[in-house]
């Protein structure tokens, strides 16, 4: 195994980096919107405060601050309507899918075994049929 510096590897990583970028703006099927990217970066970081607030708690041995988990998640339910007005479904649409899906994959309650058996391709297709 070969070591890299710093910089060689710098270049290394960034000749696999894509620039090709398909930017749209809401109405160009397929292509990414300012407000959806927007979204996804926005649940991420709101995501990551509510899993500091309870690292806090479980490592630094502070109280459970339920308040802040709260605010985080309505910030994250914002960032949701967000993400769902870009892609132009609506929230019960979502939970529809989300559900089936959940049904056909543990059709009695949650298993390891299921877990780690899905079956992907007709996951996809409950999905894709809406």
């Amino acid at each position: 195994m070969s070591s890299h510096s710093s910089s060689s590897y710098q270049s290394d990583a960034l000749r696999t980096l894509s620039r090709q970028f398909h930017i749209g703006n809401g109405s160009d099927e397929g292509a990414v919107s300012p407000e959806l990217l927007h979204g996804a970066i926005g649940l991420a970081t709101e995501a990551g405060e509510l899993l500091d607030a309870i690292k806090r708690a479980l490592y630094y041995g502070g109280t459970l601050d339920k308040p802040n988990l709260v605010e985080e998640l309505g910030d994250l339910e914002w960032y949701m309507a967000v993400i769902r007005d870009a892609l132009g479904v609506d929230q019960e649409e979502v939970q529809r899918i989300n559900i089936a899906k959940l049904r056909a994959r543990y059709p009695e309650k949650f298993t390891r075994e299921e877990a780690y058996n899905r079956d992907l391709d007709r996951e996809r297709k409950i999905v894709e049929r809406g």
